[in-house]
């Protein structure tokens, strides 16, 4: 009896060997599917398993050459052929392997399809559960966590002004969640809380934020006010690629990595910030699939890097006269643009009704169904056409696309007016529920590893005030234009005004219309600035 026991507990100390076997059309049908994990092999890359796991791999969606010789089949040690492509069953074991099929023709290797070159299979970990692991209670605890920021930056002690100046706002609203996630209090393994704000607050934030750009008022702020605020995007979107060559020189390693881990991915999430905002910072993350694991370096690249820039300029602000004098420019307009700016204002501004919000609401979350139904089906024909790595094969990209320009259509209607009544301001608390939910993926101990990262930010940022300062120049821009139009890019909505007014109160309405600009130039220049980065990139 006893040899019987240590027979069974040695028995079940041996590792799992893996299976596989091809299956034809009979012994798919002898199969119950409902047993296994079913997947495509051409819209899979990694999948998570447990040892002894069951999985199905179909080609229903593949490309497959017409002639052909035979068909092989890898995974791991394991090796299969046969004349005609048929499904095949994967029992997983404990090791971590790919998977790859192949037909042959002519003795020559020739892949299912551009793409499609196979998956891996992971060992499924199993997260702790976490305090509070229903989204019920989770949602609450992210907003009451809001909440508490924005309540605590708005009072006026020392003690809140001291404390903002060194952590800024938005920065908190990442890590609060973050921290809570490392303490196992929430878990962003147990929540989908993030899928939703992805998929309906954040197109319902741009389309908001969009919806009262005024293009008449935007002209009116003269050209000098456009020319800066397209020099400082333009600065971006070549900042980017500019920095990623000179540490390709300098360490080819910060700026390298491969797959889902490289640079060039997680600088495309700066691209969207520094150009428009939080939204199209998470749309970019989206977009080009950026580790989530790895995204709290970037996160903190984007706040240190865009607070050194915003210091500077509010000190600028105090000093305008001797840029000014420096730039030989011509601040006759900016007493104009004062008494333009609050006519715009005026005009527009509302007590918000109930019908005004219900309009709002149904406006954005009507213009976000039509972005998924139409996103889908061009993803599918982008896909077919460029294969599925190209980022227009994204159903996710066509909804942010789709939303921002309906935005932008609409902001022709006389729904524009819908601005005065909150629209953006709806579209921030949208932002910063998402901003809750990435911050809930970030692992903190990842966005310390790399402070070279900063640095490459810091050459960004340089080359972004370089081009800036050397156009201002040649035009002879104030300097207001310098500011706000950088602020408008760099900071959005949040920070744009807060420059604007430190020039003049009554001024801090154009860093706000500028910002909202940025919002609609935000998802295309940084998709721009994301193609040439991928394109330098080591």
């Amino acid at each position: 009896m006893k040899f019987r026991i240590l027979f069974f507990a040695l028995l079940s100390s041996l590792p799992m060997f893996g299976q596989m076997r091809l299956l034809d059309s009979v012994e798919v049908n002898k199969i119950n599917l409902e047993e296994y994990l079913i997947i495509n092999y051409s819209q899979t890359k990694e999948i998570e398993v447990v040892p002894g796991q069951k999985i199905f791999v179909d080609f229903t969606l593949s490309d497959v050459p017409r002639v052909y010789d035979s068909v092989i089949y890898k995974w791991g040690g394991m090796r299969l052929g046969s004349k005609d492509l048929v499904p095949f069953e994967i029992i997983a074991d404990d090791n971590e392997n790919s998977v790859s099929v192949y037909v042959t023709k002519e003795k020559k290797q020739v892949n299912l399809r551009s793409g499609a070159k196979g998956f891996d299979l992971k060992q499924k970990v199993e997260p702790n559960e976490p305090w509070f692991s229903s989204d019920k209670l989770v949602f609450g605890i992210l907003t009451v966590l809001l909440a508490i920021v924005f309540y605590t930056s708005s009072l006026q002690n020392k003690f809140w002004k001291k404390f903002y100046m060194i952590i800024p706002s938005l920065l908190l609203c990442y890590l609060l969640p973050a921290l809570f996630n490392t303490l196992g209090i929430i878990s962003k393994d147990y929540s989908s809380l993030y899928n939703v704000a992805k998929d309906y607050l954040l197109p319902a934030a741009l389309i908001l934020m969009t919806i009262g750009i005024d293009f008449k008022a935007v002209m009116n702020l003269g050209p000098k006010a456009i020319i800066m605020f397209l020099t400082a995007t333009v600065g971006i979107i070549l900042g980017g690629p500019v920095a990623i060559i000179v540490f390709s020189w300098i360490d080819p390693s910060v700026v390298g990595g491969e797959g889902y881990d490289a640079a060039w991915r997680g600088f495309s999430t700066l691209a969207g910030s520094w150009i428009g905002g939080g939204a199209n910072q998470a749309a970019m993350l989206e977009t080009y699939k950026y580790n989530p694991d790895l995204y709290g370096k970037m996160v903190t690249v984007d706040i240190v890097v865009a607070n050194l820039w915003m210091a500077f300029l509010l000190w600028g602000a105090a000093r305008t006269e001797k840029f000014d004098k420096w730039l030989k420019a011509d601040t006759s307009s900016i007493e104009e643009l004062k008494q333009k700016v609050s006519n715009y204002q005026l005009s527009i501004s509302r007590n918000p009704s109930l019908t005004d919000y219900m309009v709002i609401l149904g406006v954005a979350f009507g213009i976000v169904s039509i972005s998924h139904f139409f996103g889908e089906d061009l993803a599918v024909f982008f896909e077919n056409s460029l294969g599925p790595e190209s980022p227009f094969a994204s159903s996710f990209f066509w909804l942010v696309v789709i939303s921002t320009t309906g935005g932008l259509l609409l902001s022709l209607t006389k729904l524009r007016s819908y601005e005065g009544a909150g629209a953006s301001k709806l579209g921030s608390v949208f932002i910063y529920i998402l901003v809750a939910t990435i911050g809930m993926k970030m692992e903190l101990h990842e966005a310390i590893k790399e402070p070279m990262l900063i640095v490459v930010g810091i050459v960004w940022m340089l080359v972004h005030v370089g081009i800036l300062f050397l156009v201002g120049k040649m035009i002879r821009a104030p300097f207001f234009f310098i500011a706000v139009g950088s602020k408008a890019n760099v900071g959005g909505a949040a920070s744009a005004p807060i420059v604007a007014a430190a020039f003049h109160p009554s001024l801090a309405s154009v860093g706000a219309i500028l910002a909202v600009l940025g919002y609609a130039l935000g998802t295309y220049g940084a998709i721009i600035s994301a193609e040439l980065m991928r394109f330098v990139a080591p």
